[in-house]
């Protein structure tokens, strides 16, 4: 029988604190009880690990006795070769680590200690945990493992008669195997032989292996400080006590491993799914959740599901494109605007009230066609296009996650999930469990929990208004910059100065103000995710899942005001509410509202789009590729690292790029943020979606690249979907369809087009006799007598196109000299009549199409449902079966034991 080990644990005196992972008040918290292997008497009877040199095989992944798998790897520098001057403290972290090792051992965990090749003052600590520890802590965080291989038949594809055809986007099955499917269920250690155990060595795979270990490392105490037990291989990283803690690649990406025993993953992955000869090919899932775990998997397959549909999308945006560019030439209006007879004879108001002068309509001629482009029934179409795709996305992908849940044994996470070595830290209130009635232990008390809500949810509040304040800030910069740009517009339309010509107040005013936009948004982003963790932490999850699901929507509200707040205004409040030139409305009442191009704002929406999306993508990709690999490269140059000396596999993976708990959180944030510019102001620019898929297939393979080439290897991560973003994805859903309905009521002039083309172009409001577009302009622009200009505006009048008496503005207001001068006339009403009406009507239908989209295709397939049942009894079955064969065994052994004594006590003695 195994004895129960006590662990050792420092006395230390009080010094400062330290970040990660938590504390124990020792006596207060009980902890989940394993057994640990050997005894301890002393608290200073440390034990040490094996030494060893480097055997000089660079892909070795074992011990030096080639069999002792190493599982994991812990760095730390040799304090008595450190070139310091705080001794004092340098023998504090010795004598920690080496009671953190010591306890590792205690637990089961076999060390072996190796010291760099590079640099000497480097240890590194390989870590191996043997069957019995495998098998023991399996059980505790309820891994499933094999039961029997799986005999289900899997149905033929619909698609199966294009075979030939797919087969070019399929991976090689050759070179990468087909993995095996088996029945699983939660390891139990007394029903060991009803598990499908034909090797001891190869039935926890490398990733299983890995997170076992994780999971004792962040569990193993080190020191008691005031009666508290400090614990966890993230405080002792943090604090420096070890450089890093990392499970190992298996080989190098560029070439396979000499060890015939390697499988090679790293160098398959690498070759099929990470390099850019491999852009068009699928990605290997199963090899991918196989090596990494099924965390970065998820994402993967979600990634790509999207890319893919992605591409419907494109096609369609494409299209809708092609018809506004082909069709510009037939824009009536944006004729009218270029005609010199018309346009050029148009004089429109001073759009400030100092330094800007009076101005001809025809100098807008070049943005007014390029609106036409975007600006068309083609706009419409594809709006509503996207309220039906993103439904289709978001549905289809519950089916294939559903899938994924099955294939990769996740349908029951929740239920095996532990808590967060910081929660149970923290665990000192003892409560009363409503349902048990008994004792628990708890964080916090619920007035805690209160205070710690009330604080996390004002910080989160304080950095939304600090943000909705920059860009109040950047209107303000955009209604001053405008009277510089103004001083400088040109004269005319036929100006042979390309800047001139393409270059107007508006467009300059829109460019530098977005790129201005995106600099703050890339500043406050820095700042605040460090902000968002701290705001996290302190609220104190209980698991990982629920750390991630409550980051993220910090992390996303804060982003969702970054980068959509500018599109917004621009979309929805710039030249809505600017009065009329005699009565105009100033911000802050001092700069005058900024109005809109002639044509609307949807084009210069289109320009913020445009240069945000296409600014975050570029910039992206360059912290993703460049970064990364400047640093490994700067690493190894300032080690002196030399290819002439060989280095062992942990060595090499030490001078890679550590991916952090968080890496994977902010790839998907970077998705859905995209996600939200496809679908929230498509309707300006249908070109969005062909953007989004060019860039994904760009960033599948950046991150494949990155993962397999420039970053250690992550612990592997259980997940069971994509957690919060999911219900995220469908909020913004949601809220696309009102956005898109509203862009094209109140930010294009589509609908203000159609109410002249139906009703004013022809009697009784119009003088043609069929239905036209012809005099829309006219129409659209409303009189402003030069005698009804404010004092404030009159004094700073600059005009070099002579004398005026009257000026044009877009607005729909009775003329001077009318009863109901400047008052909103008959056209205004019937336009706002119609734009309601089409909100109204859009949202309902789009609503209505989701709704039966969402309920004519269920969450989970037929076949994967009668997968998961029919799993679900052959295992019951299999274990209930080999259950009363044990027993029947028992029974069998018992009786005969039983008619053994009773014939004894029968059979007459023998004198």
């Amino acid at each position: 029988m195994q004895m129960m080990t006590w662990d050792v644990l420092l006395e230390m005196e009080p010094e400062e604190d330290d970040d990660e992972d938590g504390d124990i008040v020792l006596g207060n918290l009980e902890q989940t009880i394993v057994p640990t292997f050997g005894n301890l008497e002393s608290q200073h009877n440390f034990r040490t690990p094996e030494t060893a040199e480097f055997n000089g095989k660079s892909d070795a992944l074992y011990f030096n006795d080639g069999q002792r798998r190493i599982d994991f790897v812990l760095v730390y520098e040799d304090e008595r070769r450190k070139e310091t001057n705080k001794k004092g403290s340098n023998v504090k972290q010795r004598r920690k680590r080496q009671a953190y090792e010591s306890n590792l051992i205690c637990d089961g965990l076999k060390l072996e200690a190796t010291r760099s090749v590079v640099d000497d003052k480097l240890v590194f600590v390989k870590v191996h945990a043997p069957w019995e520890v495998l098998c023991t802590y399996a059980e505790i965080m309820h891994i499933k493992l094999p039961l029997k291989p799986n005999d289900l038949k899997t149905r033929s594809s619909a698609f199966s008669n294009f075979n030939w055809f797919t087969k070019f986007f399929q991976v090689d099955e050759n070179i990468i195997k087909p993995e095996q499917e088996f029945f699983t269920a939660p390891f139990e250690k007394n029903r060991m032989n009803d598990f499908y155990i034909q090797d001891r060595d190869t039935f926890f795979n490398p990733a299983t292996r890995s997170r076992i270990v994780y999971f004792i490392l962040s569990r193993v105490s080190y020191e008691v400080k005031d009666n508290v037990k400090k614990f966890g291989i993230n405080r002792l990283v943090n604090s420096g006590i070890y450089k890093a803690a990392f499970p190992l690649h298996d080989c190098h990406f560029s070439w396979p491993s000499q060890d015939v025993s390697c499988p090679n993953e790293r160098y398959l992955l690498y070759r099929e799914w990470a390099h850019p000869r491999s852009f068009y090919k699928k990605q290997p899932l199963d090899l991918i959740r196989k090596y990494y775990g099924e965390k970065i998997g998820i994402y993967f397959a979600w990634l790509g599901y999207y890319t893919k549909m992605l591409l419907l999308a494109a096609v369609v945006g494409v299209a809708c494109f092609l018809y506004g560019y082909i069709n510009q030439d037939n824009c009536t209006w944006s004729k009218e605007v270029c005609d010199p007879r018309i346009g050029g004879e148009i004089i429109m108001c001073p759009q400030c009230d100092k330094g800007c002068p009076f101005w001809r309509l025809n100098i807008t001629c070049e943005s007014s066609k390029k609106l036409c482009i975007f600006d068309s029934f083609g706009t419409l179409v594809f709006a509503v296009f996207m309220g039906i795709w993103v439904t289709l996305f978001l549905e289809f992908w519950k089916r294939r996650q559903a899938e994924l849940e099955y294939e990769w044994d996740t349908v029951e996470l929740q239920q095996e999930e532990q808590p967060r070595p910081e929660y149970e830290a923290r665990c000192t209130h003892v409560v009363i469990n409503e349902i048990t009635q008994e004792e628990e232990r708890i964080p916090f008390t619920a007035f805690g929990k209160c205070i710690r809500m009330t604080v996390c949810a004002s910080a989160v509040l304080f950095w939304v208004l600090l943000i909705i304040a920059s860009v109040i800030g950047i209107i303000v910069y955009r209604l001053s910059v405008f009277i510089v740009f103004y001083a400088k517009l040109p004269k005319a339309s036929n100006t042979t100065d390309p800047i001139q010509k393409y270059l107007t107040p508006q467009t300059a005013t829109t460019i530098t103000a977005s790129i201005i936009s995106f600099i703050i948004i890339v500043i406050l982003n820095m700042m605040y995710e460090k902000v968002a963790i701290m705001i996290t932490n302190f609220e104190l999850p209980r698991t990982q899942t629920d750390y991630e699901n409550s980051l993220t929507m910090k992390m996303f509200l804060f982003q969702f005001v970054n980068y959509y707040s500018s599109c917004f205004y621009i979309a929805f409040f710039k030249g809505k509410f600017v009065g009329y030139p005699g009565d105009p409305v100033y911000w802050l009442g001092k700069y005058r509202n900024e109005e809109c191009d002639p044509g609307g704002c949807l084009f210069e929406l289109t320009t913020q789009l445009t240069i945000i999306m296409g600014g975050k993508s570029i910039w992206n990709n360059i912290l993703e590729v460049v970064f990364p690999w400047v640093m490994n490269i700067c690493r190894l140059y300032f080690t002196a690292s030399s290819t002439e000396k060989k280095t062992p596999r942990w060595e090499q993976d030490y001078h890679l790029q550590l991916m952090g708990k968080l890496g994977l959180f902010y790839e998907y944030l970077e998705m859905i943020i995209q996600f939200g510019f496809v679908t929230l102001f498509v309707a300006s620019f249908p070109l969005a979606p062909l953007l989004a898929l060019v860039n994904n297939i760009l960033e599948i393979r950046v991150d494949a690249w990155k993962m397999t080439t420039q970053y250690r290897r992550m612990v592997p991560e259980k997940a069971q979907d994509i957690g919060a973003w999911q219900p995220i994805m469908q909020g913004i859903a949601i809220l696309a369809v009102v956005t898109n309905a509203m862009i094209i009521a109140f930010t294009s002039d589509m609908i203000p087009r159609l109410v002249y083309y139906w009703s004013f172009s022809v009697p009784p409001y119009g003088n043609h006799t069929d239905y036209t577009m012809k005099g829309y302009i006219n129409n659209t622009l409303s009189i402003f007598n030069t005698s009804d200009f404010t004092e404030r505006s009159r004094e700073n009048l600059d005009s070099d196109l002579g004398d005026h008496t009257t000026c044009r503005y877009r607005d729909f207001r009775y003329p001077p000299g009318h009863p109901q001068q400047y008052k909103h006339n008959i056209y205004y009403w019937h336009v706002i009549a119609a734009k309601l009406a089409f909100i109204i009507v859009m949202e309902h239908l789009i609503y209505s199409v989701k709704f039966f989209i969402s309920y004519a295709i269920p969450d989970v397939s037929k076949s994967t449902k009668s997968k998961i049942k029919r799993e679900k009894y052959l295992t019951q079955k299999l274990l209930h079966e080999n259950h009363l064969k044990d027993m029947t065994k028992s029974f069998g052994v018992i009786a005969e034991r039983m008619g053994e004594v009773i014939d004894n006590n029968l059979r007459p003695k023998v004198e």
